[in-house]
């Protein structure tokens, strides 16, 4: 009986512990337009719905990118993914790194960056 009671109190304290770390996540909330696609599937890379889900998430990403790091990037030359692994990697660059050296992977690099 112990057991049972130490489960549902362990169950309880876990998902609160979830809870509040999802509304204390330092990210903002991705805008509507993006979190409208959520659990959609998509027939390829030619549906509409996901070049508007693509483009959704390009343009909050390129935002979001300028806005943490002041490089401005081309929204036309990179889908959502691209730059969603680039903002991983800049996330990851060490504080000597040039960030140019981060697109050798993405070869569609159209970068200009605000800090000189």
């Amino acid at each position: 009986m112990k057991s049972k009671w130490f489960l549902l109190m362990l169950f309880i304290i876990l998902s609160f512990s979830l809870t509040v770390s999802s509304a204390f996540a330092k990210e903002a909330v991705m805008p509507a337009r993006v979190t409208a696609y959520d659990g959609k599937s998509f027939a390829g890379l030619q549906d509409p719905e996901y070049l508007s889900y693509d483009q959704a998430l390009r343009e909050y990403l390129i935002k979001r990118i300028d806005q943490r790091f002041g490089i401005a990037l081309d929204p036309k030359k990179y889908s959502g993914f691209d730059l969603l692994e680039i903002e991983a990697l800049f996330k990851c660059k060490k504080s000597n790194e040039p960030f140019n050296i981060f697109f050798k992977n993405v070869s569609k690099t159209s970068v200009r960056s605000k800090r000189g």
